[in-house]
This record gives C-alpha cells, sequence and structure tokens, in this order.
C-alpha cells in the first residue's frame, strides 16, 4: 500500500474510532495493541502494521453502521 494510501487509511480510522463506544474502541485495542491496551487510540493506529489497514477500515465501518451510524 502506497504511503498516501496508508495516511488516508491511518486518518480515517482515527476518525471514526471515536464514533464507536467506549467498549468497541477497547476490542480494537486488544485487537492491535494485545501488549498494550492503555496507548492511546490514535497511537494504536500509528502503530498497526499497514496489511492490517483494510480490514480495520471495515471493521470500523461495519461497527459504526452496526450502531445506526450509517454510511461513513
Amino acid at each position: 500500500m502506497n504511503d498516501i494510501l496508508q495516511k488516508f487509511a491511518r486518518d480515517k480510522i482515527k476518525e471514526w474510532l471515536p464514533k464507536c463506544i467506549r467498549a468497541e474502541q477497547h476490542v480494537f485495542k486488544r485487537m492491535y495493541s494485545p501488549k498494550d491496551v492503555t496507548l492511546p487510540i490514535e497511537t494504536v493506529v500509528d502503530n498497526m502494521p499497514q496489511e492490517n489497514l483494510d480490514w480495520a477500515m471495515t471493521q470500523v465501518e461495519r461497527t459504526f453502521s452496526k450502531n445506526g451510524g450509517g454510511i461513513i
């Protein structure tokens, strides 16, 4: 994934995650920062390997839509 797409994906995940409830954000942290769930969500997203970005975007979008947020 090129650098521009990575930045876009990370920015969108950071934009969408605060729209999820705290418990869902915690699940995200457990999945993508299992060794330290105390990190700020922005740090977790910044530290994610690029190969996880597409799936993470899909998960956050589905979670937000499930909660009645509609299409992001």
